[in-house]
């Protein structure tokens, strides 16, 4: 296994526009390569085997094709409600089922992040569950917000962060906001202190003043409470 103090490059290997956004608070610079990975889930595959499994598959390819000393983060977001898997929907239609059917109740949402050397000889996985309660919007903001196309390039057809449809019950919620945008920063923290890196900011901070969400669990992940 290589140095892990040696100079390295961290690659993000997903075209999310949030992941990028979360991952520049870190003050780590990445550079960004989509990876391909299928993203149907296997039969009887639970939510939280299929984030590990695609966010491992994506950091994988984009690894396989990395050159010099490279990091890849590979990173996979899954909605899970009453035993369904909410991907990213496939039209309109959909996402007005999906909200429709999350509309005033808690759902859960896992990601899963792989962290894989270049040589392929090391990685490591972290994986954040936060329970998301939903507010009881009306019809009216919902076909607002399908009609603005914002719901369909996410997983369960929302965005925490979408204004002015505000979906999410924040008030309520007691998780981590950012791995409800799909990098859960904390997490990822903690992972790369797995080859002795360290983040040039300090993250939980960084993290509320983007999201103006006060976390409250930000000192149990990290271990500094």
């Amino acid at each position: 296994m290589s140095d892990p103090q040696a100079p390295f490059t961290l690659v993000l290997a997903s075209a999310s526009p949030r992941r990028r956004e979360l991952l520049a608070l870190t003050g780590w610079p990445a550079n960004v390569r989509p990876a391909s990975a299928d993203e149907q889930p296997r039969p009887g595959e639970s939510a939280v085997r299929l984030a590990q499994r695609l966010s491992q598959a994506k950091a994988a390819e984009v690894a396989a094709r990395a050159d010099g000393r490279t990091l890849v983060l590979g990173a996979d977001t899954v909605v899970s409600h009453e035993d369904a898997l909410l991907g990213k929907p496939a039209d309109e239609a959909e996402a007005g089922r999906m909200l429709d059917s999350l509309r005033g109740k808690t759902h859960e949402v896992i990601t899963a992040l792989t962290l894989v050397a270049d040589d392929g000889a090391w990685q490591a996985q972290e994986v954040c569950r936060t329970p998301v309660p939903m507010r009881d919007y009306t019809p009216q903001a919902v076909g607002a917000y399908l009609a603005s196309g914002a719901a369909l390039d996410k997983a369960g057809a929302y965005g925490i962060q979408d204004r002015p449809f505000d979906p999410v019950d924040v008030g309520r919620m007691s998780g981590c906001y950012a791995n409800v945008m799909g990098l859960p920063l904390c997490h990822l923290v903690r992972l790369m202190r797995t080859r002795d890196l360290r983040p040039a900011t300090d993250v939980p901070a960084a993290c509320q003043a983007h999201t103006g969400y006060r976390c409250g669990i930000y000192a149990e992940i990290l271990g500094t409470g």
